[in-house]
């Protein structure tokens, strides 16, 4: 059963087209059977499947029985650093399959960024810049869409 939502970054420099099929490219050259992620949101907003949201996915350790992946393309500026680098078109995009999987998956409870899924090294329950394995996917998931109680 599928209780969250976690939303990744293909960590790409701003501005670099990537599609779902150069992401199952990668994947499975990392021996993925597959692209990782259920879902890829391009550039210009086009949403694109990746594996089938009933099917495990390959995109956060310790969490692909129980979450669909989200990648929206890019995360990295133009020197490689991160930065929430979506599009108008992406972040309507997000919002919107956002909505629908809490709609269609009423088990959803969470939708979380793949950072926060990082271990909370203190132990204070939070998961603070200086515990996150990595950025992705480099903007604030718990704000911009909280909990399914807090959903915004």
């Amino acid at each position: 059963m599928k209780d969250s939502i976690i939303i990744h970054c293909s960590a790409t420099r701003e501005g670099q087209n990537v599609t779902a099929a150069d992401i199952d490219r990668w994947h499975r050259q990392r021996g993925f059977w597959s692209i990782g992620y259920h879902y890829v949101i391009r550039l210009d907003g086009t949403i694109e499947a990746g594996r089938e949201v009933s099917a495990d996915g390959a995109h956060c350790m310790g969490w692909n029985e129980r979450s669909v992946g989200i990648c929206y393309v890019g995360g990295l500026d133009a020197q490689g650093k991160p930065k929430d680098t979506r599009t108008v078109a992406q972040r309507t995009s997000l919002k919107r399959l956002v909505e629908a999987l809490r709609m269609v998956l009423p088990s959803i409870e969470q939708v979380l960024g793949h950072r926060d899924t990082s271990p909370d090294l203190d132990g204070n329950g939070i998961i603070t810049p200086n515990e996150y394995l990595k950025a992705c996917p480099c903007f604030d998931v718990l704000s911009e869409f909280g909990t399914r109680k807090e959903a915004k």
